[in-house]
């Protein structure tokens, strides 16, 4: 649209104004000088204003103009126009729109101005139209071609970014459309790993770079991760080169058109089927295996523990605390934790599997082991003791040995060991237990069969307790 003439150039003049504007009269004169401009100011022959008018609301410095020269109520920058605008008007010359700034007593006011001359020593007329919206106007427009500018340049420092990582990327990284399943972009570990030249990937397709018999199982899968997350990888053979890759993908949407990102891995023969084999010799040995979490969340179980349990499958044990079917409750797994905080493995701790009410659950002997810094894991062999322990000598006999005493220590109470026995078998005994249980007294008085009142009591007749303990 081409720009709005603001002058009276060029444009048809009214063809019988003395016929036509004749009905003109000064009341007329004044309305038409009204609507023509926010601001008209009258002004004599030296450029003084004698009268004026404007909206107070808008203009509520305007009253203090009357009677004051025109230059004084402008800005500094603004007093050239304005004098040769009077000049003109005094010269007859045809006038143009000026940009003048007048003074206001908060800030200063933009207007566009054109001066008319009333005739030969009868001054004039300048007409003023407010800029102020037209102003702010531009400044939302430079404002938002200032945002739009920040927004190309944080879109291109991203893009920048995100050509580095995918270049420097040491894991073969592609972008293909899910439609065609087209290559657009391709990292350099990808071309090595096809063997392709620099930039020979983008617009082939995709599946093409693998053997034949591979190829609809790449589709299938591509088109599954389009609409499912957390797919296995899958293992494929590449056109060029015998080394098999694993293929993982992930879709994603990009204005209105989707497209999937592929990561490729090279497949470690040897490593791949040490891992199998040492899955294999887990699931198959005697001893039942545990695999949990930090919070001793059962992960997996091989087929010994399974049966051990009495459960029906592996699939069953997954997500229950290991605590559900090992230890008594509060004591054992407690122990065992904070033995493993401390020195990262525990090693043949009497407990039970299957304890419940009213029954004491099965002896077993457990051994265990902490990996991983910020992933913890807890690995459990746990062996049944039940036959080795009917081997044991009568309880009601006098044990012949400490080292056969202490082995009870933990799957009886304390009642049923000194039955028959000396004080000096109690005291072997209570050593023992504060030992097994790092010196904690609830949980060697619950292993005991004592309460703690019963503990302290005895500890004080052995003079095993603390002298601190007399206080409490």
């Amino acid at each position: 649209m081409p720009p709005r003439k603001l002058s009276i150039d060029d444009k048809v003049p009214f063809a019988e104004p003395g016929k036509n504007l004749r009905p003109l009269d000064v009341p007329m004169a004044a309305k038409l000088a009204m609507i023509a401009g926010d601001v008209v100011l009258v002004l004599d022959d030296s450029g003084r204003i004698v009268d004026y008018t404007a909206d107070p609301r808008d203009y509520p410095d305007a009253a203090q103009w009357l009677g004051r020269e025109w230059l004084d109520t402008v800005s500094i920058e603004s007093r050239a126009k304005v004098m040769e605008m009077l000049a003109n008007a005094r010269k007859g010359v045809t006038q143009h729109w000026r940009e003048v700034n007048q003074l206001g007593s908060e800030s200063d006011v933009p207007m566009r101005f054109i001066v008319l001359s009333l005739g030969p020593g009868a001054g004039s007329l300048a007409l003023g139209r407010d800029l102020r919206e037209a102003a702010a106007l531009q400044q939302r427009l430079l404002q938002a071609q200032q945002s739009l500018e920040r927004d190309y340049l944080r879109l291109r420092q991203l893009e920048t970014r995100y050509r580095m990582l995918l270049e420097q990327s040491p894991e073969p990284v592609l972008i293909i459309d899910a439609d065609g399943f087209r290559v657009r972009e391709a990292n350099n570990a990808a071309h090595d790993a096809f063997r392709s030249r620099p930039g020979a990937l983008q617009g082939t397709k995709f599946p093409a770079h693998f053997a034949k018999p591979a190829r609809d199982q790449v589709i299938a899968f591509l088109g599954s991760a389009m609409v499912s997350h957390g797919l296995q990888p899958i293992e494929v053979e590449p056109v060029e080169g015998s080394e098999a890759l694993k293929l993982s993908a992930s879709g994603f949407r990009e204005r209105g058109n989707q497209y999937m990102m592929v990561r490729l891995s090279r497949v470690s023969r040897a490593t791949e089927q040490g891992a199998n084999a040492t899955i294999r010799v887990i699931e198959v040995m005697p001893d039942a295996f545990v695999l949990t979490d930090a919070r001793m969340i059962i992960r997996e179980a091989n087929a010994a523990f399974v049966e051990l349990v009495a459960a029906a499958s592996g699939d069953q044990l997954r997500g229950r605390p290991l605590s559900d079917f090992v230890g008594r409750p509060g004591i054992d797994l407690d122990l065992i934790d904070s033995q493993l905080a401390k020195h990262d493995t525990a090693r043949n701790v009497a407990t039970v599997v299957g304890a419940r009410d009213g029954f004491d659950g099965e002896p077993v002997e457990l051994s265990a082991v902490r990996t991983g810094d910020e992933q913890v894991c807890y690995g459990f062999v746990i062996r049944p003791i039940g036959r080795r322990l009917r081997d044991l000598p009568p309880t009601s006999d006098t044990p012949r040995s400490v080292e056969q005493l202490t082995e009870l220590v933990g799957r009886m109470s304390l009642r049923d060991i000194v039955r028959e026995s000396t004080d000096l078998i109690e005291r072997l005994c209570i050593e023992a237990a504060l030992e097994y249980t790092s010196n904690n007294r609830a949980s060697a008085a619950e292993i005991l069969g004592l309460s703690r009142q019963s503990l302290y009591s005895k500890l004080h007749r052995y003079g095993l307790a603390n002298p601190l303990d007399a206080d409490d």
